[in-house]
């Protein structure tokens, strides 16, 4: 579900928890159970906190990004992800920055793509009603704030390239997350 700013009121401090994992550190960023932002692949909490503090800058005029152990629920539901259990992130509350409605459109149907499934950003675009917008769905993967909740890891270029991944480790976090997914979801198959 996506909320707006205005749900946070005037106060715009929030909560930074960061935790290793089998993917690399990860860091959810927000506050009460409103995610502003997530974290993925980093080599340690350092580089964890430096991306939230860089990504804070440029969002925010006001208020801090205090370290806590934030959002429990969210964490476990994400360590088990990245341990290869099939999680679904669909009941988390997520802020989503620049809203337009072809944005809102992408990151929604991005948010129903199943554990394991894949698809293109072609196809996104088709399937949102914006045929020949692929470069666009592309630009709107790149800016995912919510990696894995929002799964853009799951959009793939023209003819099933990889694409880009802008995780710290790139692209070959991608590949990692798509063949945890395939391995979990052709287990459950036979």
């Amino acid at each position: 579900m996506a909320v707006r700013r205005e749900d946070f009121g005037g106060d715009e401090s929030l909560r930074l928890c960061s935790f290793s994992s089998p993917i690399g550190w990860l860091g959810i960023a927000g506050r009460d159970e409103i995610v502003r932002a997530v974290f993925v692949g980093h080599p340690s909490t350092a580089s964890v906190r430096q991306a939230a503090s860089s990504w804070w800058a440029e969002c925010s005029t006001s208020g801090s990004l205090q370290a806590a152990d934030w959002f429990p629920t969210l964490r476990q539901q994400l360590l088990a992800y990245a341990d290869g259990e099939r999680v679904e992130f669909d009941e988390f509350h997520l802020e989503l920055p620049e809203r337009t409605p072809f944005r809102d459109k992408v990151l929604a149907t991005t948010r129903r793509l199943g554990y394991g499934a894949t698809t293109t950003y072609g196809d996104l675009a088709r399937k949102v009603g914006h045929p020949g917008a692929a470069r666009a769905v592309g630009t709107v993967m790149s800016t995912n704030r919510f990696p894995i909740l929002i799964p853009c890891h799951r959009v793939l270029a023209s003819g099933g390239k990889l694409g880009g991944y802008t995780a710290p480790s790139g692209a070959d976090l991608k590949q990692r997350l798509l063949d945890m997914e395939q391995t979990m979801r052709s287990a459950r198959a036979s």
